[in-house]
């Protein structure tokens, strides 16, 4: 698989088949179901596996690009009214799988996360099956307490959460946070038929302030997660209505509660090149009820906030198009005011008894203080030409020689 279609998009396959029908999932499937018919057939054929089947490869592409449409809700319901020709394969974003990258495709994956380019990345093939087969180290995670670690990249640690009946009425919340702002994956396993465990849930980190952090929160209601790769789609495609889809990446989570037992977490390194460093730790619900409530009005004011967004966009949108209509009428009758009135200045110059005529040769020195003369008139000042070099030789021999007489007597 290229660079450039993982992180562009997935390669859309030559005859595209039926989403539905590629995941063996019904159209009425939830979104867990999708997810676990997606995780199974991924690590059917990824590539890790089937190294010398080109035919997997191709497979897996298409698992991939199915997934892409039926995990999000938009795209989804876009399929499911037009079929592909309501989708724009280019904009939609694919996980890409860093085991399976060389060096410098890695380099330029870490190059276009540090510019904000959303790059979602899939778990190690190696890790998932590890965790299947039931061969994975399980460290104990009490409740109430926290455990600091460092792990390598496309590497996971396995936590084991034992919780009571009390406890698991009360809600259980599993945060992991990174003051290095590593880049990681926190997971929740469930316990498979065979001995192993099967990925049932996923959190990506997500920088807040100065950490970066993941959490689930089994809390007995609906609690919502963020998917930050929507807005920064919805950034590049049209900035200014980029505010509109700021709560669109807000997806429920799929499990809101667990049953009293043992369940299994883990933190999955997913830097690019070095290992992440994170803090785990398992909290009950019960010491935190009011916490459990502000969480509760939270998300409730939230998604009335979305629907209002919804309806105020499509209002936003009709008074931009007519403050557009309107900026540009206001630059039309400007542009016809100041003709009207240039029109109205060249009419009035027309009143005059003066013509305008061609000023050339010794003429110009007119503007030097000369006085202009009527054609058929003289100027008394003037006396003829005679009259001007008489005066012109009088002003030249009216000299003062006085003081030379007297020098010569």
């Amino acid at each position: 698989m290229g660079m450039g279609s993982k992180i562009e998009g997935p390669s859309t396959p030559a005859n595209r088949r039926d989403p539905y029908e590629v995941l063996s999932v019904t159209r009425d499937a939830t979104d867990q179901e999708i997810k676990t018919a997606y995780r199974k057939l991924a690590l059917k054929y990824h590539p890790d596996k089937n190294a010398s089947n080109p035919e997997a490869s191709e497979l897996f592409k298409e698992v991939a690009y199915s997934y892409t449409i039926l995990s999000d809700p938009e795209k989804r319901r876009q399929y499911d009214s037009a079929g592909f020709e309501a989708l724009d394969a280019d904009s939609m974003d694919m996980e890409i799988d860093l085991s399976n990258l060389g060096t410098v495709n890695t380099m330029f994956a870490a190059l276009f996360s540090k510019l904000g380019v959303p790059i979602k990345t899939t778990i190690s093939a190696n890790v998932l099956e590890e965790a299947l087969n039931g061969t994975v180290t399980v460290r104990p995670l009490p409740i109430g307490t926290s455990v600091t670690g460092k792990v390598e990249k496309q590497c996971a640690h396995f936590f084991g959460v034992t919780i009571n009946e009390l406890q698991a009425e009360s809600g259980i919340v599993i945060r992991a946070t990174s003051t290095a702002q590593s880049k990681f994956k926190l997971l929740y396993f469930e316990h498979d038929a065979n001995g192993g465990y099967g990925l049932a849930l996923q959190e990506d980190s997500e920088k807040t302030g100065k950490v970066t952090s993941a959490g689930m929160y089994f809390l007995h209601f609906q609690v919502y997660r963020m998917d930050s790769t929507v807005n920064t789609l919805a950034m590049a495609k049209d900035p200014e209505g980029s505010f509109f889809k700021r709560l669109e990446g807000l997806q429920p989570c799929e499990v809101s509660e667990l049953k009293p037992g043992t369940h299994i977490f883990a933190v999955y390194g997913d830097n690019f090149f070095k290992t992440a460093s994170y803090t785990i730790e398992a909290v009950c619900a019960k010491s935190h009820e009011d916490t459990n409530k502000k969480l509760m009005d939270i998300e409730a004011q939230i998604l009335r906030k979305r629907n209002e967004l919804r309806q105020f966009e499509a209002e936003y949108r009709k008074a931009l198009a007519r403050y557009q209509e309107v900026t540009d009428r206001y630059t039309k009758e400007k542009q016809s005011v100041d003709e009207l009135l240039k029109q109205r200045d060249s009419i009035h110059s027309s009143f005059t008894i003066v013509k305008s005529t061609t000023i050339s040769g010794s003429a110009s020195n007119l503007s030097n203080g000369s006085s202009s003369k009527i054609s058929g008139e003289e100027s008394p000042e003037d006396g003829g030409s005679d009259e001007k070099d008489k005066s012109g030789k009088k002003k030249w021999f009216n000299l003062n020689l006085k003081g030379s007489d007297k020098k010569l007597i």
